[in-house]
């Protein structure tokens, strides 16, 4: 079957945050997509992100006085795992437009920040209710639902399987998809935004080909996500990169009536960035909290589990709906005291009460005299955190913290933590402008790439909050690029004239 307008569209395939930024963006240069998801409906792993999204010299952020620049923010992504600091820099430094252009097109709330592990500054933006990922995701979801239904500028299709890439020589030119039992196909320029293959656990998986040690661990992805972008790039030649690099994260949360569960939800990096502590089974601490999320799980493998991330009220309170949400969902317990958390874990309260001014301690110490600490921080400078400072990675960044001597009647909220499967840093290798290349450095025409499925963006870690981050910044890029591959050069292009009733919502 012949595409229905072939002329100035550009295919998406994915309708998580990284495609709705790229087919959103196509809607504003002029053009016209079609977005293709295997799913019976819209939003992927995107809509389960919950610490927020980064950004760096935000509106947001200035209104709060923090000092953060694009600069920073490089630095602290290159000194977290990015490899490639060209691709960091378009990370980097288009963070804050782009936040600022979800704030002001879609009227989103992202109006709290918090500092997540590896950020020397709070850069994660978030709003007052609901998981941000969710928010930020369905926003973007219905402003292309209302393109669609007022115009043909917009085609949404789910339960459609993209299984191949149509070329003209090198040059991809569209792609063939099943959906009903038939296959269809579609011309134009392709944006590959379908994931990454956190969930691919066959015996010929990539999970399988790459990390067949990780097979065994549960997972926080959804059964969607295969690797198909990956999969169907290689059959043509492009290239891959950094595949072998999958990030476990350390906060997969155990629900204790299905402990074994593949499929995990995952607990927040902001609960950690609020204060939250990792204690082991015997009531100690034994990392730096705002550590690289690659850190953190070493050391959990180093340590007796079960392992709890623990809450006190005033790191609760910031954060109180993530808390209530995951209470409703069995997935983490309220106690009314310290004593309550010290019976249901085994330990003396006594151990609590000592673990937790030892903390108090170091973060006074550290209050008062940030540089003459016995123990190397992480990202750079000294600690006189004792436990973390010892694995040479040692706590800086201290919020709400507690006093040993109330512990024992502070309401706590407490999860039950395990590693899991998070984030695939590897997938197709792209340029600057989101474009696939091939094996001999080559860019491959008609092919681009954003979000999960693309690699090198973040080396060997990423840091929290820069998945969705990679979503906006590399969707929107993929969108202008495509754009630019079909219309010509110029900046300037309009070559489908927005219609009256449209105006709005493509501004």
């Amino acid at each position: 079957m012949a595409a229905v307008f072939p002329a100035n569209q550009v295919i998406v395939v994915g309708g998580g945050l990284a495609g709705m930024s790229a087919a959103n963006t196509v809607v504003e240069c002029g053009g016209k997509t079609v977005l293709l998801d295997k799913s019976s409906f819209c939003g992927g792993n995107s809509t389960k992100a919950t610490s927020g999204i980064n950004g760096a010299g935000t509106k947001t952020q200035k209104a709060k006085s923090i000092p953060d620049n694009a600069e920073i923010f490089i630095a602290d992504t290159l000194k977290g795992g990015a490899k490639k600091p060209e691709l960091a820099k378009v990370l980097c430094a288009n963070s804050a437009a782009d936040v600022d252009w979800l704030v002001d097109k879609f009227d989103l709330d992202l109006s709290l920040v918090a500092r997540l592990g590896g950020h020397s500054q709070p850069r994660t933006h978030r709003g007052k209710e609901r998981f941000p990922g969710m928010t930020i995701t369905y926003a973007l979801i219905q402003m292309l639902e209302k393109v669609a239904e007022k115009s043909d500028r917009a085609r949404i299709i789910t339960k459609a399987e993209v299984v191949k890439l149509l070329q003209n020589g090198k040059s991809v030119v569209g792609c063939e998809y099943r959906k009903a039992g038939k296959m269809v196909k579609e011309f134009g320029p392709m944006v590959f935004a379908s994931g990454g293959f956190g969930a691919d656990f066959g015996s010929d998986s990539l999970l399988a080909q790459y990390r067949p040690d990780l097979l065994h661990l549960p997972t926080t992805n959804g059964e969607h996500c295969t690797g198909d972008a990956i999969k169907m790039g290689e059959a043509i030649g492009a290239s891959t990169v950094d595949l072998e690099w999958v990030q476990v994260h350390p906060t997969g949360l155990v629900k204790p009536d299905d402990p074994d569960a593949k499929v995990k939800f995952l607990a927040a990096e902001a609960l950690r960035g609020v204060g939250g502590i990792v204690l082991d089974a015997n009531g100690d601490r034994f990392c730096n909290e705002l550590g690289r999320r690659d850190y953190v799980t070493g050391e959990m493998w180093k340590n007796k589990p079960p392992f709890r991330l623990c809450l006190n009220k005033a790191a609760a309170e910031e954060i109180i709906w993530h808390a209530k949400h995951y209470t409703g969902r069995g997935v983490m317990k309220y106690y009314a005291s310290g004593e309550d958390l010290a019976k249901d874990m085994g330990v003396p309260v006594q151990k609590l009460i000592d673990t937790h001014q030892t903390h108090f301690d170091a973060a006074k110490k550290q209050e008062k005299d940030p540089n003459g600490g016995s123990y190397p921080a992480y990202p750079s400078g000294k600690t006189w955190d004792a436990p973390s400072g010892k694995t040479g990675s040692g706590k800086k960044f201290f919020h709400n913290i507690l006093e040993g001597s109330k512990v024992a009647s502070e309401p706590f909220y407490v999860a039950i933590i395990t590693p899991v499967i998070h984030y695939c840093m590897g997938g197709l290798e792209c340029t600057v402008d989101a474009e696939c290349i091939d094996k001999n450095g080559k860019v491959v025409p008609g092919l681009y790439v954003a979000g999960e499925a693309a690699g090198g963006i973040h080396g060997n870690n990423r840091l929290g909050g820069n998945s969705l981050l990679d979503c906006v910044v590399f969707g929107r890029v993929a969108g202008k690029a495509a754009c630019k591959y079909t219309f010509g050069k110029d900046e300037k292009f309009k070559p489908c004239p927005v219609p009256k009733e449209l105006k709005e919502l493509v501004k």
